[in-house]
Parts: C-alpha cells; sequence; structure tokens
C-alpha cells in the first residue's frame, strides 16, 4: 500500500492539489501509446497479427495463475469466498451499475467496438453464431479468472490470519495491492509477479488496439474523401496517439489518481452506457423494427434467430437497463475515494459534466432533427421513425449481380450493377 501510493502514485491530499507529473508514469504512458500506434497504423491486417499474441498469452498466463492459485493452502476459503453471494448487497444501486458496467466493458457493448471491427467481416459472416460464441468465452474466461485472483487471496488470508473480506479490494487496488502482496508470500514470488504484470499488459494493450482502431474506423468511414489517400490514415492514428497521449498526463499527476476515479465513475461508467443502450434497444426493437432487423440478419445467415432475441431488443433490454439507471439515480451515493476522501463540489460537477456530455448528444441530435424536419410536431415525428426505404436488403436487390460493397464514394453504379469507375481500390475497411 505504501509502495503503491507514496512511490508510484505519490498521491497527494485531495484533488485541489494536483502536484507535480510522475515522469516515470509518464513514460510508461509514451511507450503504450507508442506501441499502440505502430500496431494498428496499416489496419486490421497488422492488429489481427498482433492480437495473436496479445489475445492468447493472457489465456496461458490465467491458465497458470490459476493451477498454482488452487494448490496454495487457504485457497479453499477464498474460492469458497467468491462463490457464495452476499444477497444483502442487492439492496444497493452502485452493485447493480457495478454489474453492469462489468457487463458492458467486458463484451465492449455500447462502445462501437464491435460494430466498428464487425463491418470488416463478410456480408454472409454468420454474427448470431459469434455473438453466442463471444458471450460464452467472455463469461467463462471471467468466472475461471476468479478462481485465480480467489484462490491466491484465500491464500494471502490464510498467512495473515484475517478474514478474507479484508484483504480483498476493487479496481486498481486488487491490481497494484492485493494480488501483488499476495504473490510476495508465494514461493518464487519474482516469477509469479513477473507473469501476472505481462498479463495485465497485454490486456491492457489489447482493449487500447481495439478503442482506438473502432475510433479510427468510425471516423474515416464518415469522411472516406479525406482519410482514404495517401497516409493520411496513419496520420489520424498519430494524432490520436498524440491527443490521447497528453489528456492523460493529467491523471499522471500527484493527484491524478482521484481524477481517474472522477473519470472511471462519471466518463466512463455503466451510467453512461446503460442509457446509451436504452436508446439502442428502443431504436433497433421499436424504430427501425424488430422483424425488419430479423429480415436483415436471416439475408446475412440464412435463417432467423431465436424468436426470445427479438423480445430482448424490445422489453427485457431495454426494462432492465432502464430499471438499473433510474435505481442508481434514485439512490445515488456522492463518489468517495478509498471511501475516505469527499471531493469537493466543483470535483463532482466535472464528474457530471464529463457523464452528461456523452448522454446528451442523443436527445440533442433528436431535437436537432425534429427542428429541422418539415411538418407538423406528429409529422416529423413520422417522418423521423419510419425507415428510410432505400434501406434494402443485399440479397433482396434482384436477379442480376449483386451489390458490391465499395468504401469510395467516387465509384459510380451502373444500371446493371456493376463499378463504374473506383478512384482508390486500396482500403482499411
Amino acid at each position: 500500500m505504501e509502495f503503491w501510493e507514496r512511490r508510484v502514485l505519490a498521491i497527494s491530499d485531495g484533488i485541489e492539489h494536483i502536484g507535480n507529473l510522475r515522469w516515470e508514469l509518464a513514460l510508461c504512458l509514451l511507450a503504450a501509446w507508442t506501441i499502440c500506434y505502430f500496431c494498428i497504423w496499416k489496419g486490421t491486417k497488422s492488429t489481427g497479427k498482433v492480437v495473436y499474441v496479445t489475445a492468447t498469452f493472457p489465456y496461458i498466463m490465467l491458465l497458470i495463475l490459476l493451477i498454482r492459485g488452487v494448490t496454495l493452502p487457504g485457497a479453499s476459503e477464498g474460492i469458497k469466498f467468491y462463490l457464495y453471494p452476499d444477497l444483502s448487497r442487492l439492496s444497493d444501486p452502485q452493485v447493480w451499475v457495478d454489474a453492469g458496467t462489468q457487463i458492458f466493458f467486458s463484451y465492449a457493448i455500447c462502445l462501437g467496438c464491435l460494430t466498428a471491427l464487425g463491418s470488416y467481416n463478410n456480408y454472409n459472416n454468420n454474427c448470431y453464431r459469434d455473438c453466442i460464441m463471444l458471450c460464452c468465452l467472455n463469461s467463462g474466461t471471467s468466472f475461471v479468472a476468479g478462481f485465480a485472483i480467489f484462490s491466491v487471496l484465500g491464500f494471502m488470508a490464510y498467512e495473515q490470519g484475517v478474514p478474507i473480506a479484508e484483504v480483498a479490494e476493487s479496481g486498481p487496488g486488487l491490481a497494484f495491492i492485493a494480488y501483488p502482496k499476495a504473490v510476495t508470500m508465494m514461493p518464487l514470488s519474482p516469477l509469479w509477479a513477473t507473469l501476472f504484470f505481462m498479463m495485465l499488459i497485454f490486456l491492457g494493450l489489447d482493449s487500447q488496439f481495439v478503442c482506438v482502431e473502432s475510433l479510427v474506423t468510425a471516423v474515416v468511414d464518415m469522411y472516406p474523401k479525406v482519410f482514404r489517400r495517401g497516409y493520411r490514415r496513419e496520420l489520424l492514428i498519430l494524432a490520436l496517439s498524440v491527443v490521447s497521449y497528453f489528456l492523460g498526463l493529467v491523471m499522471l499527476t500527484e493527484g491524478g489518481m482521484y481524477i481517474f476515479q472522477l473519470f472511471d465513475s462519471y466518463a466512463a461508467s455503466g451510467m453512461c452506457l446503460l442509457f446509451v443502450a436504452i436508446f439502442e434497444c428502443v431504436c433497433i426493437g421499436w424504430v427501425y423494427g424488430s422483424n425488419r432487423f430479423y429480415d436483415n440478419i436471416e439475408d446475412m445467415i440464412g435463417y432467423r434467430p431465436l424468436s426470445l432475441i427479438k423480445w430482448c431488443w424490445k422489453v427485457v433490454t431495454p426494462g432492465i437497463c432502464a430499471g438499473i439507471f433510474i435505481f442508481f439515480l434514485v439512490k445515488y451515493k456522492p463518489l468517495k475515494y478509498n471511501n475516505v476522501y469527499t471531493y469537493p463540489a466543483w470535483g463532482y460537477g466535472i464528474g457530471w459534466l464529463m457523464a452528461l456530455s456523452s448522454m446528451l448528444c442523443i436527445p440533442l441530435w433528436i431535437f436537432i432533427k425534429v427542428w429541422k424536419t418539415e411538418g407538423t410536431l406528429p409529422e416529423k415525428f413520422r417522418k423521423l421513425t419510419i425507415p428510410s426505404a432505400d434501406l434494402k436488403m443485399r440479397g433482396k436487390l434482384g436477379a442480376g449481380p449483386r451489390t458490391v460493397m465499395v468504401n469510395d464514394c467516387d465509384a459510380k453504379l451502373k444500371g446493371d450493377g456493376t463499378i463504374a469507375a473506383i478512384t482508390e481500390k486500396e482500403t482499411h475497411f
């Protein structure tokens, strides 16, 4: 704890005292963004090769740590603590929000990552099968990882002779305080510590690749004439990396941990993602239409998914998300660092400003579209909630040549569906 807070973070006594920049952490952040840039600057081809290592290595490390953890004395108590729930915590709204946050970030839901990266697949790729496999693999990994973590925490509690609840941490404290401290009590502790932190590094880089690649894909797809020429895509990635690096420096000051927790709890929180998820489900299930969306999926994969999925889009998922979101707002408690430090009023104001900056985009855009649409208010809503007639399914456009998906706005379609001219043949999308 002392090494983490006094040597690594050199944490100040509050967000009011930002203090000096921790140059060691700044160099680590620079290395992370440099690695990220050179791994994704050539598009998904280079990223795919890197992910073979960054995605598989953590599984190997997790398996090694799991085998070692369950063989330690006291591991059974840690596993028991992991598997037996405390039902009294269900009345705490933060538990529900944290659970929702875990699901959203673990599956990258409502972050745009799956949508952006999925656009690289072939049109007839079985996305339904991929979705089921991803859910099973991700949930299974999280479940197994719990055994690897809590078996070691059980060993730590056994060695110290204290209840496991006293050694269990959450957030950065688990990765940088509780687990490393437990590792120091094991034989060959430098080896296990090295493997553990290598796993964390690869997991962090993997997440960083995906988020940056998704943002780049979205920007390039919105402005293809600008960024699909020469080395403009590479320059875009470089600009994003540089800007992100300098934005991250404020969290590497002596008071940066307080800013990091504000950002983690408000800007990048489950509350914001729950809000976005509600609107996404309403748009797909009710505005665009679940049956129409089913037709699109059938056109791609050749069959219709289970009817249960439709009701999840329309009722179950938006209902659960709305319930958790309202529950959190009704029983909202101000954020505290380590359950001790209370932020000043302006700190909470910054936090809510970051949260609203993402949530207000949706109602604000709705207001703008309603304002610009001609007609009475009912006519405006009718026009804006009816899917466009040109959203035809690819497989039902006719018996002639199939439409070619081209990422070049200068390409022209002939009457027979062939491409008349393509000014750029190479694309990263």
